[in-house]
């Protein structure tokens, strides 16, 4: 209607890299528009917003921590001697450590250590605790990368044949089995898997990282079967491979029972969308609908999950080194802990927090690249 009427007029415009909405309210001769516009953020301003986002993450993180083990009962260094000790001998213990200043100064000594790689010294021997991490943490690299791989492709095969056979006999078997290794404790199953395979079958060895036997492979990236790749020692690389097995099977195991289920969720839904019907009129073979085209479609929230998973075994591997004797970071971190090592604590705690960190931003700026409907 004109003239005393209202008069509504919508227009949508839809680009590329914008989405802008017009709406027009002429009432008489009073016009009045207004104007919504939404931009799509381009990849650079995203990287910059999820960089600047993490900082003060990893700076609330550092805080945390330091103020846990500050807070604790007891005089760190008393708690170091057993015996009556002098009070000359504490202040030099106490000066070694950085412990002879105000709590405010620690901090800001300690954050001003973190860029250089400087988490501490350790309180058993005083040396820095960045050597011992360097040391450790390629043991427990190399079993996540090993137990994501083997909880990966476990997870994806079992989650795709589920969907496949939803609501049959199959589908439900492997739902049953992934919520019961799921749901078991890493510890026991590790247990049940060294009682099987190394005692009464004495086919793969109970623990430990490499058999003393050997030569251990020349250090290039610490995690010895690549370092035995990379040197040409393939029995090394044998040897190495032998002592991952059970370790890799109960972290993997473990894990895969998520993948089982995102994967079966993510199928589902994708196997009912119109371009697998499409698909499938036009005579195509079913796996090649399954895994050349759905799950491809379906792969994105899978690979999110993979990301914070990685993230989160690096720092949960402590059960499964205990178990297994493997020299990571999880068995110093447990080591340290029993010897009241506060110092060593604080730095492992703090490195797992700021790996997590820096393994979450690289997901969601890959994901983001992957998706750009993440920048919206």
């Amino acid at each position: 209607m004109v003239g005393d009427s209202a008069c509504h007029s919508l227009t949508l415009f839809s680009f590329t890299q914008n989405f802008t909405l017009v709406e027009g309210v002429k009432k008489g001769n009073a016009t009045r528009t207004l104007v919504i516009s939404v931009k799509k953020m381009s990849l650079k301003s995203y990287v910059v917003t999820r960089v600047l986002m993490t900082i003060p993450m990893i700076m609330l993180l550092l805080t945390f921590v330091f103020i846990i083990v500050r807070i604790l009962p007891g005089d760190p260094a008393l708690l170091h001697f057993e015996r009556n000790v002098s009070p000359e001998t504490l202040e030099e213990f106490r000066r070694v450590l950085g412990l002879d200043v105000p709590i405010y100064m620690q901090f800001f000594n300690y954050l001003a250590g973190l860029p250089f790689g400087d988490f501490g010294l350790s309180m058993q021997d005083f040396t820095p605790i960045s050597q011992h991490i360097s040391v450790r943490f390629p043991a427990t690299l190399e079993l996540t990368i090993y137990s994501m791989l083997y909880a990966v492709l476990l997870g994806v095969a079992l989650g795709v044949k589920s969907a496949k056979n939803y609501d049959k006999a199959q589908d439900y078997g492997i739902r049953m089995f992934g919520i019961v290794t799921y749901a078991i404790p890493v510890f026991f199953l590790g247990m049940i898997l060294q009682i099987v395979f190394s005692i009464w079958l004495h086919i793969l060895p109970t623990g430990t990282r490499f058999d003393p036997h050997y030569a251990t492979p020349t250090t290039i990236t610490g995690m010895y079967t690549i370092d035995s790749l990379l040197t040409g020692n393939i029995t090394g690389f044998i040897v190495s491979l032998r002592y991952l097995i059970l370790p890799t099977i109960t972290l993997g195991t473990i894990l895969c029972g998520i993948f089982i289920r995102l994967t079966r969720t993510n199928m589902l839904e994708t196997l009912r969308q119109d371009f697998v019907v499409a698909a499938e009129a036009r005579g195509l073979s079913s796996s090649k609908i399954t895994y050349t085209y759905a799950l491809k479609n379906a792969f994105l929230p899978i690979l999110t999950m993979i990301g914070l998973q990685f993230a989160a075994l690096l720092a949960g591997a402590i059960l499964t080194e205990t178990t297994f004797s493997w020299p990571g970071l999880g068995t110093y971190l447990v080591q340290r802990i029993a010897h009241r090592d506060y110092t060593a604590i604080q730095g492992v705690v703090v490195f797992f927090g700021i790996l997590v960190s820096l393994v979450t931003l690289v997901l969601d700026l890959l994901y983001a690249y992957l998706d750009p409907r993440i920048r919206l």
